[in-house]
């Protein structure tokens, strides 16, 4: 009489053999690659203007830009003030210009690499993966 544990013990010493197959990428979906891109994009806006903020914040905190504003206002016998440059408001919009400007050029980049690709398996028939089961 054998017990549920001797049939999964005899289970798991049996070894499947791993199947494996080998695949050849020969297309990238253009609109595919550009809504992965543009995706991908926004995420990094995102975290640019969010670095900007937290580096504004730090360096506001610590005093460096009433420290630099000083030393700007002592050579320009107070005429500058470099607090009217940079405040808040400047710095999140140059951010949200920086991250806007990403955003178009990686989404373009993701474009031109997906159509790059494209035209080189053309040449040189594609890239081969291989992949396999447990």
């Amino acid at each position: 009489m054998t017990t549920v544990a001797d049939k999964l013990a005899r289970k798991s010493s049996h070894k499947t053999t791993a199947k494996q197959v080998r695949l050849r990428l020969v297309y990238i979906d253009f609109w595919s690659a550009v809504k992965l891109s543009f995706l991908a994009a926004v995420a990094i806006a995102i975290v640019t203007v969010v670095a900007f903020f937290l580096m504004f914040l730090v360096v506001q905190t610590t005093g460096l830009i009433s420290t630099v504003d000083e030393f700007f206002q002592s050579l320009s016998d107070g005429g500058v003030s470099l607090t009217n440059f940079i405040g808040l408001p400047q710095v999140m919009a140059f951010a949200s210009i920086v991250a806007i400007l990403n955003l178009v050029v990686v989404t373009v980049m993701g474009a031109v690499i997906a159509a790059i690709y494209n035209l080189a398996v053309k040449i040189t028939g594609g890239l081969l993966v291989g992949f396999t089961s447990n």
